[in-house]
């Protein structure tokens, strides 16, 4: 008797989906890539889709809203980049997709990592422990400066510390604060000024530059040094957006070198002393709140992310992006068949065009004008001879002629013209008529006709 057959285990497409792309995410961590951006695309969703690729191989890429909007500035087709992302599944294509979650430019990758490292390292070995920060002294005796000698950083904190508080002196150790000199007299001067001078305050300080400029300063050697220095070591290295890692084991850090001077030199007021000591309390306050509420955060996003509730909403993203970008394709398709038909139709109508039967009809009325106009002429001059032929016959037939040849007409009193004698009585009055005037009578004697 043959054996049952094993149960299969059939899958839905999406279940089969979703299981690779659970373990292509649980076997690959986040990985850092290399290479040069192409098909960049930008949706209304704020999300970037792009293809990053070298010479023999590509790579779809995504990076949310969430992530992108603190890529500064912006990438475009042809950049070279740095990315640090998880290789993802995106199910509702069957696409392997790298999900970005930081862009750099990759000129300052190779710097970055070191940077990163470093930090890490002396992070790991408790050297920037906030236990051992230091306190600064609310009223320092004197303050130490090591900086360059000829650089405006000088200036301005000498200036600064002239105004606020001008009873502590200031002494000045020059350094070269850029190239491969720089670190070992740095190191030698944070351990050599306290010795030198009675200060119990030391500022660090540098102006701005890029990140090569201000490599002395992520030197082990000299972040050793300034946890080291006897006295408390105020860091104030380029401008407010540059991190160090002197920054870190510093005592205190400040954005600026003018800051520092601000921060290390108490007021004269002494309301305003009062005032940043309970600062200082309400800031290491929020400081310890912060970091506890950023732990119970932290523990919660990695329950979230473990669940993945986000991730749906993320493919729905996706998925609507893609949508958009076919939908914006169709209508661009639509709007030029419509382009091409109105073109036709415009076609079809000027070879429909009235317009030549129009002046075709014009030249024809115009002859038939012109012959009008010459039949009406020969009416007219016809006319003209028929109206002199009556008027010459009625000329012959005016009786004011026959007035001007000596004849006159009688009218009886009602203005009747009289043609027989017999029709008028003695002594009626009778009027004649004369070619010019006429002449009031009264009958006397009667003539009837045949007397």
């Amino acid at each position: 008797m043959p054996a049952p057959a094993a149960p299969r285990t059939v899958y839905e497409v999406s279940e089969l989906a979703e299981l690779l792309r659970s373990l292509i995410e649980d076997a690959l961590p986040r990985v850092w890539v290399q290479g040069e951006i192409s098909n960049l695309a930008r949706p209304a969703s704020g999300h970037w889709y792009f293809t990053l690729k070298d010479a023999r191989a590509q790579l779809r890429c995504c990076m949310f809203r969430n992530a992108n909007q603190l890529v500064r500035p912006p990438p475009k087709d042809g950049d070279q980049v740095l990315i640090r992302g998880q290789i993802s599944l995106y199910p509702a294509r069957g696409d392997l997709q790298l999900v970005c979650e930081h862009l750099e430019p990759a000129g300052q990758g190779a710097l970055l990592r070191a940077f990163e490292e470093l930090k890490r390292r002396l992070a790991s070995e408790g050297l920037f422990d906030e236990h051992l920060k230091r306190e600064l002294p609310a009223h320092p005796r004197a303050i130490g400066l090591v900086t360059s000698a000829s650089g405006a950083v000088l200036h301005d904190v000498c200036t600064t510390l002239a105004r606020r508080y001008p009873l502590a002196p200031v002494y000045l150790y020059p350094v070269p604060v850029q190239g491969p000199e720089a670190p070992p007299a740095i190191v030698r001067a944070l351990r050599e000024l306290p010795q030198r001078a009675p200060v119990d305050v030391l500022i660090l300080a540098r102006g701005g530059g890029s990140l090569e400029d201000l490599w002395a300063f992520n030197e082990e050697s000299v972040a050793r040094a300034i946890r080291a220095c006897a006295v408390p070591v105020i860091s104030a290295i380029g401008h407010e957006t540059d991190v160090t890692i002197a920054d870190f084991a510093a005592d205190l850090r400040a954005p600026t070198p003018t800051a520092a001077a601000e921060q290390v030199a108490p007021d004269i007021a002494l309301w305003r002393t009062a005032l940043a000591e309970g600062e200082q309390r309400l800031l290491r306050l929020l400081q310890r709140r912060l970091e506890a509420a950023s732990e119970q955060l932290a523990a919660q996003q990695a329950r979230l992310q473990a669940q993945h509730p986000g991730r749906r909403l993320q493919d729905r993203a996706q998925r609507l992006d893609e949508l958009a970008l076919r939908q914006e394709r169709a209508i661009d398709q639509l709007l030029q068949r419509r382009r091409e038909r109105l073109d036709a139709g415009i076609r079809q109508l000027r070879l429909a065009s009235p317009a030549p039967r129009v002046e075709a009809g014009q030249r024809q009325l115009d002859g038939q004008a012109h012959r009008l106009e010459a039949v009406l002429l020969r009416r007219l001059q016809a006319a003209r001879a028929a109206l002199q032929r009556a008027e010459a016959g009625l000329s012959g037939l005016n009786p004011r002629a026959v007035l001007d040849r000596g004849y006159a007409i009688a009218l009886d009193a009602e203005g009747r013209a009289l043609t027989d004698a017999g029709s008028v009585q003695a002594g009626a009055a009778v009027q004649l008529l004369l070619a010019r005037g006429r002449l009031d009578t009264h009958v006397t004697t009667i003539h009837p006709a045949g007397d």
